[in-house]
């Protein structure tokens, strides 16, 4: 059998979901992380400390110093939103696969532009939506494929936690920019509710409630799939943590109550039937994190697309634009 060389990782910047992403890069089959860059070397120094104390890592004072680091082959992009398109494509330009949290970018051209750079330096880029490596996301899709709930009608998705002091930087920038619970949660309400339908959404309505920046603290809407199979959802900054799903369908119905799972969460699922009524399940702790490295570490290393395609990214990001002006206009926008 032949040992698959690791994968060495650079990471741009040290944002506060970098904490959970160290372990797990250490924890994933056929990683090594290399360096670490920050405006704030003080910051990366401290992460370190925090999370991986013994690890050999370089620092670098400035992101393009380490994207002209030859022995790295994989960035993490934990950037500001707005940042995360255009240091895509500086690390795509150097020959770099890329990680990139959620979003990939704020518009659909900055989108396009990504996949044609990673088709023309034949490399990897993802969207960050870790939760779906996590297993009790593969066990929905099962029951699903049972048939156990029938065709589904309706999902609805649900995003929240209490925004504390240290995370009012989220609200510094306008929706527009990046800023605000659209971009930061009601990427993954959508992302998560998409899933679930076969067919693209054919309109959207939302109403939000804005803080002075510009930025939404709060935002509920609806999207119209067609054929009577409709979606709801709702994402904020000002009420309890919540992060969960539901599905019906025409024989039963599916709820999925924690999709924030951590590394040491147990997930409770739950189904009903018509016939069969209620059912639970409670599944073994999994790092999502680590299996989404450990996913793209394998795809770089056997030249498979991603389980996550820039197709997906470039629809998420579609109706995210489609929401916020809907939301702002107060109407229906169609697609």
């Amino acid at each position: 059998m032949t040992t698959q060389p690791a994968i060495h990782w650079g990471i741009l910047g040290a944002a506060r979901i970098t904490e959970r992403v160290l372990p797990a890069l250490a924890q994933a089959e056929h990683s090594r992380l290399m360096a670490i860059a920050s405006r704030r070397p003080e910051a990366a120094r401290l992460l370190l400390a925090r999370t991986l104390p013994d690890a050999q890592v370089t620092i670098y004072d400035d992101y393009d110093s380490l994207l002209n680091d030859d022995t790295i082959h994989a960035v993490y992009l934990p950037l500001a939103n707005h940042d995360h398109a255009h240091w895509t494509l500086r690390a795509i330009a150097k020959g770099k696969h890329v990680l990139c949290e959620k979003p990939l970018a704020l518009n659909v051209a900055d989108i396009a532009a990504i996949k044609n750079a990673a088709h023309h330096h034949q490399v990897q880029v993802m969207e960050g939506f870790m939760y779906r490596f996590h297993p009790q996301h593969q066990r929905v899709q099962a029951l699903l494929k049972q048939g156990i709930i029938g065709e589904v009608m309706s999902v609805r998705s649900t995003f929240s936690f209490l925004m504390r002091p240290e995370r009012y930087y989220r609200l510094a920038e306008p929706t527009s920019n990046g800023g605000g619970a659209l971009w930061d949660i009601g990427c993954y309400a959508i992302h998560a509710l998409r899933q679930f339908f076969t067919q693209p959404p054919i309109a959207i309505c939302a109403r939000s409630h804005y803080v002075e920046s510009g930025a939404d603290l709060t935002t509920t809407g609806i999207l119209d799939f067609g054929s009577g199979k409709f979606a709801q959802f709702s994402f904020n900054f000002s009420q309890a943590r919540r992060s969960e799903y539901e599905l019906i369908g025409t024989q039963g119905g599916i709820h999925c109550a924690n999709v924030w799972a951590t590394e040491h969460d147990s997930p409770h699922l739950s189904w009903w039937t018509e016939k069969d009524g209620q059912h639970h399940e409670t599944l073994a702790p999994s790092n999502h994190f680590a299996l989404e490295i450990a996913h793209f570490n394998h795809c770089i290393q056997t030249h498979t697309p991603p389980l996550l395609s820039l197709d997906e990214a470039q629809q998420n990001c579609q109706i995210l634009v489609a929401l916020m002006h809907a939301a702002k206009e107060e109407r229906w926008i169609y697609f």
